[in-house]
């Protein structure tokens, strides 16, 4: 039998929604230029069918710098002694909502490490005092892993959605990024609880983390598949000076951009965010990125005081400008290529809705 080319792939992952394990491997490790663009197109004709010319703007609040995990490639691990920890209250970070919503935003991405000093009763009440003041707007989660009980909880507070990236589907791979005390298979545990009890659920990982193979990839792909999350947020791994992994090499743009595309074909209705991390690699890699099918941009509406000591990776491209300039140089490089930032929650579609 003659072997497909990358057209060929395209085409079939077109129509099919899915390749095989070695259609991943060839189309992961041979793609040309002419390749990336081709899947791009696909892509955001595909997505433009779905959610029409609309990106979707999520305000991030990233309420504390905390964190009692100590993963290899993050900034914020806890073993790092030069970050300036902070926490915010619920009042600075309801003032936060009120200048997201000003500017549009009808979601709020509640972001920080896993602090406990946010314990069940602080976050619900929390969610709750935003829920009452902005009923209009999804809230959306991003606190790391926890019990049941308290993600029924938050659930039950208001909150609509979570997102916890899966960081690799390969357990041998999560092993070589985390200490030993981090499991992929709790990860995974804690992914299926919040897909049960009902959030919108956001998985996802780092494409050229440290240790990553093709096959890792295939791996990740096949999970969410399977698992078939609302959200997928994957972006480009950048080293952090201050974490064991400060010099190993950055993530490949192109490489995240042909998974963004080939992610969209897989899930035409999926919500899909262009990172921050585009942009910092690259100026003007989140348009690339929404042309390569995605619909979602995340906006930090965190005060300067509190961004500035939440570091991921090194030189975050929300670091360059306050939220003002942000949103405004968004909505211009939206209407650069003719697409354009909504005020709405912009909840997931089911494919038998479309």
């Amino acid at each position: 039998m003659e072997k497909q080319t990358n057209k060929d792939l395209i085409a079939e992952l077109e129509s099919k929604k899915i390749l095989s394990d070695e259609g991943f491997r060839q189309l992961l490790s041979t793609f040309t230029t002419e390749d990336r663009l081709l899947l791009a197109q696909r892509a955001r004709t595909v997505c433009d069918r779905v959610y029409g010319k609309k990106i979707y703007l999520r305000g991030i609040i990233e309420f504390t710098n905390w964190c009692r995990n100590d993963c290899l490639y993050c900034g914020l691990r806890r073993s790092n002694k030069e970050v300036v920890r902070y926490r915010m209250n619920k009042e600075e970070i309801l003032s936060c909502c009120k200048v997201g919503y000003t500017i549009g935003m009808r979601t709020f991405v509640l972001q920080g490490g896993e602090d406990l000093t946010y314990d069940a009763s602080l976050f619900e009440e929390i969610i709750r005092a935003i829920r009452k003041e902005f009923p209009d707007c999804a809230i959306t989660l991003s606190v790391g892993e926890r019990e049941h009980d308290l993600y029924q909880k938050w659930f039950d507070a208001g909150a609509d959605r979570f997102l916890l990236r899966h960081e690799s589907a390969d357990p041998i791979h999560y092993a070589k990024m985390h200490p030993k005390v981090q499991t992929l298979q709790h990860r995974l545990a804690c992914l299926e609880d919040l897909k049960q009890i009902g959030y919108q659920v956001g998985a996802g990982m780092m494409v050229g983390a440290p240790y990553q193979t093709v096959d890792n990839l295939v791996t990740d792909l096949r999970y969410l598949e399977k698992f078939r999350p609302h959200m997928i947020g994957i972006g480009p791994f950048i080293p952090h000076s201050q974490t064991p992994f400060r010099n190993e090499p950055q993530g490949s743009f192109d490489l995240t951009l042909v998974l963004l595309s080939i992610l969209r074909l897989m899930r035409p209705t999926v919500l899909l965010p262009a990172t921050t991390a585009m942009d910092t690699v690259r100026k003007y890699g989140r348009k690339e990125a929404v042309l390569a099918g995605c619909n979602v941009i995340m906006p930090n509406i965190t005060p300067a005081r509190q961004r500035a000591n939440y570091k991921l990776y090194n030189d975050m491209a929300e670091l360059r400008t306050t939220h003002s300039i942000g949103i405004n140089e968004i909505n211009d490089m939206l209407r650069d290529i003719a697409y354009y930032g909504v005020t709405e929650r912009g909840d997931y579609k089911e494919e038998a809705q479309i």
